[in-house]
């Protein structure tokens, strides 16, 4: 897929999806807000840049433990959306700002923190990415990756029943492919940790667009796997009370940028 087409995507789902993004994981979900700032082990001083920050969920929380923080995302409404979270959650100290993960508008080495959440299963360069996380972090700085992270060994049907869910998502990707990313870009892991993330399949598929019959297509994938008692689809989906319910395999990875 060339750029231009997946941008198109990318800005047509997350203009659609930025109401119901917030409600599922801007209220009371702090655990993972937690686990990522202390892998990030953010400070009073620091300025940080949220790449592809979204509804500003996460660059909110960071602002109150930062002097600063950047948000910048592909998708004007999410934006917009961000500034409406800001204004709920009483945070003062933010920027927001328009622009490309793989082109990010920002001098060298600007920042003392640069994080990214949920965003890299929806690049096409993950690695030019997370290049330009590090250009733009100062020497020494940190930068932290959350991201779903199938196996290896269920990421192919993981990958397909997410990208018939949303056209803009391109492949999630394991944890040690995205530690091997880190090596490739020259940066130092600090610290990795797993964690998850539990939903209801309905509840995702009701803050999702997939193309017309495709709902259907992933709710009867989930029963199929549901009857046969295995995980496939790497969400270790089961019938809790009448209702489907996944958990997402989650990784996050704190790299420290070279000299």
């Amino acid at each position: 897929m060339d750029t231009s087409r997946h941008d198109a995507d990318v800005i047509d789902q997350f203009t659609r999806q930025a109401e119901p993004f917030v409600e599922r994981h801007g209220y009371g979900k702090q655990a993972l807000l937690e686990l990522m700032a202390d892998c990030a082990a953010v400070k009073p001083e620091d300025d940080v840049l949220d790449v592809a920050c979204g509804p500003g969920i996460v660059s909110c929380f960071f602002a109150r433990r930062a002097r600063r923080v950047t948000g910048l995302d592909l998708v004007p409404a999410m934006l917009e959306r961000a500034r409406r979270f800001q204004a709920e959650q009483q945070v003062t100290n933010l920027d927001w700002q328009v622009g490309s993960c793989t082109d990010l508008p920002f001098p060298s080495a600007r920042f003392d923190l640069v994080v990214t959440r949920f965003s890299f299963h929806h690049f096409l360069e993950p690695a030019r990415a997370l290049a330009e996380m590090s250009r733009v972090a100062r020497p020494g700085a940190t930068l932290l990756v959350c991201d779903v992270a199938p196996s290896s060994e269920t990421q192919a049907a993981f990958n397909h029943w997410e990208v018939l869910r949303d056209p803009s998502h391109t492949r999630a990707l394991t944890q040690a492919e995205m530690e091997a990313l880190g090596d490739q870009a020259g940066l130092e892991l600090l610290r990795r940790e797993r964690t998850s993330l539990e939903m209801k399949l309905e509840d995702l598929l009701a803050g999702s667009f997939p193309k017309p019959g495709e709902a259907d297509r992933i709710r009867a994938l989930f029963d199929a796997e549901i009857q046969a008692g295995t995980n496939n689809l790497g969400v270790n989906a089961r019938r809790l009370a009448g209702d489907i319910h996944i958990t997402y395999s989650m990784a996050v990875l704190a790299w420290r940028n070279p000299a």
